[in-house]
C-alpha cells in the first residue's frame, strides 16, 4: 500500500539546516497497524505529514496505493488525500458552529456528494461511534472523548484506506483515551491501515509493528506476532 524510498526533508532553523527526514525507506502493507515513536524533533510528525500528502519530500519517492505521489500538483494531492486518507489529531479541529453530525458530514459536502447519499453514509458512522444521542450537539457541549470520536467519524466518513493518527489520546483522560484506542483498533481490524504517532509508550506497544525515529532516521522497526498483539489487547481490556 505504502512504499517510501530515499526520502529526505530539510528545514531551515535560522541559517541552520535541520534534517527532519534522512534517507527514509519504508514499506507498509494494507491493513497494518503501525506506531511511530521517538523523542520530540525526531521526525515523527514530518513523516506523518509526508505520508498524509500534507508535505512533499525534497527528494525521494512515495507511492500510495500504487500512485507515485511526488509529481502530483498541490490540487492533485488534495483530491487524492480526500479520497484515500483520514486524519485524527490531538486537537480535534472541529468547527464550533457545526453539530457533531455536521462536522462528520463535512467531507461529504466538500466532495459534492448528494444529500441522500450523505444521509445514508452518516447514519451508520454515528451509530458506530456511539454518538446517536449527541449527534445534534455542538462541540462545546461534548466531552473530550466525544469530540475525538466526532473527529474520527469525520476522518472515516469518506471510507479511506489509510488512517493517520497524531497523538490521538494526548488530550484525553485514561478512560476516554482507552475508548478512542479501542475504536481505532476496531477500524484497523476492519481493514483500515492505521498509523499512530505517539509519545505514549503503552499506546505505541499496542501496535503490531513499531517504528522508532531519532534525528530523522528510522533506528528500529519491530514486529509482534498477531497472537502476542491479541494477548496484549485482551490484557488491556480486562477489568
Amino acid at each position: 500500500m505504502i512504499r517510501v524510498q530515499g526520502v529526505n526533508k530539510t528545514f531551515l532553523l535560522g541559517d541552520e539546516p535541520v534534517h527532519a527526514l534522512n534517507n527514509i525507506g519504508l514499506s507498509i502493507q494494507a491493513g497494518e497497524y503501525l506506531s511511530v515513536m521517538g523523542p520530540s524533533g525526531s521526525g515523527k510528525s514530518t513523516l506523518l505529514n509526508m505520508l498524509g500528502l500534507l508535505d512533499v519530500p525534497d527528494n525521494g519517492q512515495y507511492w500510495l496505493n500504487g500512485a507515485d505521489t511526488v509529481p502530483m500538483s498541490e490540487e492533485q494531492r488534495a483530491v487524492y488525500r480526500r479520497s484515500h486518507i483520514g486524519f485524527v489529531f490531538q486537537s480535534y479541529h472541529l468547527i464550533p458552529r457545526l453539530s457533531a453530525s455536521e462536522n462528520i458530514e463535512l467531507p461529504l459536502i466538500l466532495a459534492g456528494i448528494a444529500p441522500a447519499e450523505r444521509k445514508r453514509r452518516l447514519a451508520p458512522v454515528i451509530e458506530r461511534l456511539g454518538l446517536g444521542s449527541r449527534a445534534g450537539h455542538l462541540p462545546n457541549q461534548l466531552s473530550g472523548g466525544q469530540r475525538q470520536r466526532v473527529a474520527i467519524g469525520r476522518a472515516i466518513i469518506m471510507k479511506p484506506r489509510l488512517l493517520l493518527a497524531d497523538e490521538p489520546t494526548g488530550n484525553l483522560d485514561s478512560q476516554s483515551g482507552a475508548e478512542v484506542v479501542q475504536l481505532l483498533e476496531e477500524l484497523n481490524a476492519d481493514g483500515i491501515t492505521l498509523i499512530v504517532v505517539t509519545h505514549d509508550a503503552d499506546l505505541g506497544r499496542r501496535a503490531s509493528r513499531r517504528i522508532r525515529m531519532v534525528d530523522g532516521v528510522i533506528v528500529s522497526d519491530d514486529r509482534t506476532s498477531s497472537s502476542d498483539a491479541q494477548s496484549r489487547t485482551d490484557q488491556s481490556d480486562a477489568p
